[in-house]
């Protein structure tokens, strides 16, 4: 063979090799799904921060108080995580024609703690259900407050935007309302007013017409009115214990209860303004972290927050949540099914409800009640339902462009 023909056989072989590589490298170049495609990164940094933010504040409350068991909220985190990852990657809109079930579900979670043998009684209520073969207890109203999003808005996505009969509206005020007087059974008026607040401004967003809103409105006040007014008055029906009645008013009148929600009251207050401007430092809550503030690391969580970090300390947990609910609202904004929309719109008011009423009491501005501080109080339920909550924001991200 030539040696011309010898080169032009080997310039073949290598010609023929070529391709092969070159499609290799195209695999490789091939375009990946980034982070940023994957996960809502406005609203989940913030939330992972908060959760941090919330094992530090724990953390330093296990240093002087017994009862914040820091192994057992790390594990509330580690089951929370886990839950939303597994939400995340489920398709949330599949809970779209689910109204039925969900409020079957959403009653059944609500009452199991008034089952003979499942209920346990603590810190003056029936909330928790005992998790069989394991010393473990659970507090089922958490977990209702996100079911309890995904039917009213299953409900409310079917009238796109407009709600057109006021029969319509009546209807579904009064499937809210059967979730709210179940809880008050417990009873649990904090996790019940965020039911109601909750399912309200879904059902608002729906497309409920004004004067039908403030309508209900008064109707509300009126009855909370009338319920105080006949638990304050002896021999009339009390329909509020003794202690929700104190907690109710004390913002008003500390006086009321000297010696309980007056004095949480007043302990509060001053944990918070004695962190000054950055704080005592962690260990060194002098006020909520020596037994003056009872459960300070639970309802009263942002007190002993305020005393060790100060007021820098607090107005950087208000911008987290800022950040994460504004994310929350924006990406809401950008979606066109209204299911969507309105389980984004429920969330945001949730989370939104529990930050102004928790920090809210420690300040005295608002009525104390048992709510907690998302990602930050103590409590494994809790932790669970709010990263749930992670959850189903990341998941409405992760299917907004796919078919139903």
């Amino acid at each position: 063979m030539p040696v011309s023909d010898l080169g032009s056989a080997q310039a073949q072989r290598h010609m023929a090799a070529s391709p092969r590589r070159d499609d290799a490298s195209q695999v490789q170049r091939r375009p990946k799904t980034s982070l940023a495609q994957s996960f809502y990164l406005p609203q989940l940094v913030p939330a992972l921060l908060l959760i941090a933010y919330g094992a530090v504040v724990i953390w330093s409350a296990s240093l002087n108080i017994y009862a914040a068991n820091f192994p057992r909220h790390m594990i509330g985190i580690v089951l929370g995580l886990g839950t939303a990852w597994f939400i995340r990657n489920y398709d949330y809109r599949a809970f779209a024609n689910m109204s039925t079930a969900l409020f079957i579900f959403d009653c059944l979670l609500m009452i199991s703690p008034r089952i003979p043998g499942l209920g346990v009684f603590g810190m003056g209520m029936t909330g928790w259900v005992r998790i069989p073969f394991i010393r473990l207890t659970f507090q089922p109203s958490e977990v209702a407050k996100i079911v309890t999003i995904f039917l009213m808005a299953s409900l409310g996505a079917q009238y796109n935007g407009k709600i057109e009969s006021l029969r319509e509206y009546v209807k579904l005020c009064a499937i809210l309302t059967v979730p709210f007087l179940l809880i008050l059974l417990q009873p649990d008026l904090g996790t019940g007013l965020i039911v109601l607040v909750t399912g309200a401004s879904i059902i608002i967003v729906s497309g409920a017409r004004r004067s039908w809103v403030l309508v209900t409105i008064g109707l509300i006040v009126l009855v909370a009115t009338l319920a105080i007014v006949t638990s304050m008055t002896p021999g009339l029906p009390h329909i509020l214990k003794e202690y929700q009645l104190n907690r109710l008013i004390v913002f008003v009148d500390p006086s009321v209860d000297p010696g309980g929600s007056g004095y949480n009251l007043q302990q509060s207050k001053i944990a918070v303004g004695s962190g000054g401007l950055f704080g005592k430092g962690i260990g060194n809550a002098s006020q909520s972290g020596t037994g003056f503030l009872p459960e300070a690391h639970t309802d009263f969580v942002f007190a002993l927050l305020s005393e060790e970090f100060g007021f820098v300390g607090s107005i950087s947990l208000l911008a987290l949540f800022g950040w994460m609910i504004f994310a929350a609202i924006e990406l809401a904004q950008r979606l066109e099914q209204p299911f969507g929309k309105l389980v984004l719109a429920g969330i945001v008011t949730m989370w939104s409800f529990q930050v102004l009423q928790e920090v809210g009491m420690c300040i005295g501005i608002m009525p104390i009640t048992g709510i907690p501080l998302p990602f930050i109080s103590f409590g494994s339920t809790s932790m669970v339902a709010q990263c749930m909550a992670i959850g189903v924001v990341q998941s409405v991200w992760h299917f907004r462009t796919k078919a139903a």
